[in-house]
């Protein structure tokens, strides 16, 4: 195993146990490369940044993503545990957030592949697809020390097929909405007495998913359709009446017949908008049931957000807590848009979207490994630095707060410096290097992307 600093040797030995010792040997190496190299992050790349560029055993690291038996969900339940232990207070809620994000890959032997809406690409109605994988990612909001912005540390990442990628693979198809409720149970059942609040966009604005999330305890906060068929709570069954007990009682007004309503009544607060711009907003909200055909009817609360100035477009959000405070929603499905920010970090830092591997199994360990390792970076960041991380500035450039770019960097020194830690006697040429120089050469490879 590669020389780690000793406050990341905890981190890394609590993933031993999904892997064999000859296996988590070499994953280890990989990981240390994998956050050493630059450009694309291949095997090959990793066991070049850590010096092994020689080793004639090289075939068995590409085993580690091609064949090696090991346990992807093993690895994800203790990521989880780490992150809720080390960065959620213990008497909060853990705020998870759902999303999807396509990586964008060409090649015929993908098996994964498919063609996808690019949301990066696409404006309105414009529609672009491109081919690749969709992922489906489950994330934690931390707080960090060290910025104002709350993180969102992936945890779990699976595949989202396409309804013809599952049928070429003879597997039934599930839905985006179906692999969200598996996820959900999944946290359930790993956190079980804690607080979970999981946010997500409209894509997932689902009764079937909503009802999931209550059975699990878990209070889910989404979009809502502003056609959606919401009702009053029915009436007590009078005494002796016969048959079964109605489900549902008067229909309300649509949320679109209620934003035009010049009776319904709003209430102005001030919101920490997309990026922490504060923003006056008004809010009108209230109880219902959401009905859907064939499925119960489901408890909810709705919002209403409206811009009395008129630069923003109107926003309907509901939440299966029907005691939930209305700022507090959409507070916390703003606070959603930090794991786009996550998925834009992994591809400019990490080298999402660069791998070689096509074999069904590597394809289903390399990207959410990524996904992991963003994660693990944040936790070595904040395990070396607790309460002020490092960051890069210039005299034109009075950086305020950390990015992940940082706290990758101080990741990188810290294990250069575990391997200095045990060279016996320092090269003597080293002396003849100016200090100036020398720490130019170190911030550059440790910002290399």
């Amino acid at each position: 195993m590669p020389p780690l600093p000793s406050e990341m040797v905890p981190l890394v030995l609590a993933f031993a146990p999904a892997f064999s010792r000859p296996t988590f040997a070499r994953a280890v190496l990989l990981l240390c490369g994998t956050l050493l190299a630059s450009g694309r992050r291949t095997v090959s790349a990793a066991l070049r940044a850590v010096g092994r560029a020689d080793d004639p055993h090289f075939g068995a690291y590409h085993r580690v993503l091609s064949r090696a038996r090991w346990s992807p969900l093993l690895l994800g339940r203790t990521l989880l545990g780490l992150v809720a232990a080390r960065l959620v207070a213990a008497d909060g809620p853990v705020l998870l957030l759902l999303d999807e994000t396509l990586e964008r890959r060409r090649g015929r032997r993908i098996a994964y592949k498919g063609r996808f809406r690019d949301a990066v690409r696409s404006r309105g109605q414009d529609v672009v697809t491109s081919e690749g994988v969709q992922w489906l990612v489950l994330a934690v909001l931390v707080p960090l020390p060290w910025c104002r912005r709350p993180w969102a540390l992936p945890v779990l990442t699976v595949p989202a097929l396409s309804p013809a990628t599952s049928a070429k693979l003879g597997k039934r198809h599930r839905t985006g909405v179906e692999r969200a409720a598996t996820l959900a149970r999944l946290v359930r059942r790993w956190l079980p007495g804690r607080d979970l609040i999981l946010v997500a966009d409209g894509g997932f604005a689902a009764v079937s998913l909503g009802h999931a999330c209550r059975r699990a305890g878990i209070t889910f906060v989404t979009r809502c359709r502003t056609d959606a068929a919401l009702y009053d709570p029915p009436a007590p069954k009078p005494a002796g009446r016969r048959g079964r007990a109605p489900s549902k009682g008067p229909r309300q007004p649509t949320l679109k017949t209620r934003l035009a309503d010049p009776a319904t009544t709003w209430v102005r607060h001030e919101v920490a908008w997309y990026g922490g711009e504060p923003v006056a907003v008004a809010l009108a909200s209230g109880t219902a049931l959401w009905h859907r055909s064939g499925q119960p009817p489901l408890p909810l609360r709705w919002v209403l957000v409206h811009d009395p100035a008129g630069g923003r477009k109107p926003l309907a959000l509901c939440c299966t807590n029907p005691d939930a405070c209305p700022p507090e929603i959409l507070a916390r499905y703003l606070a959603r848009w930090n794991i786009e920010v996550t998925f834009e970090e992994l591809r400019a830092w990490l080298g999402a979207e660069t791998q070689r591997g096509w074999s069904l199994r590597t394809t289903q360990r390399s990207t959410p490994g990524l996904f992991g390792i963003f994660s693990i970076v944040v936790l070595s960041a904040h395990a070396l630095h607790p309460e002020q991380l490092p960051t890069r500035t210039a005299a034109w450039y009075p950086k305020a707060e950390p990015t992940f770019a940082d706290a990758l960097a101080a990741v990188r020194r810290a294990i250069w410096a575990a391997g200095n830690s045990r060279t016996q006697v320092a090269h003597p040429d080293l002396g003849l290097i100016p200090g100036d120089f020398l720490a130019s050469l170190v911030e550059t490879a440790a910002y290399a992307a």
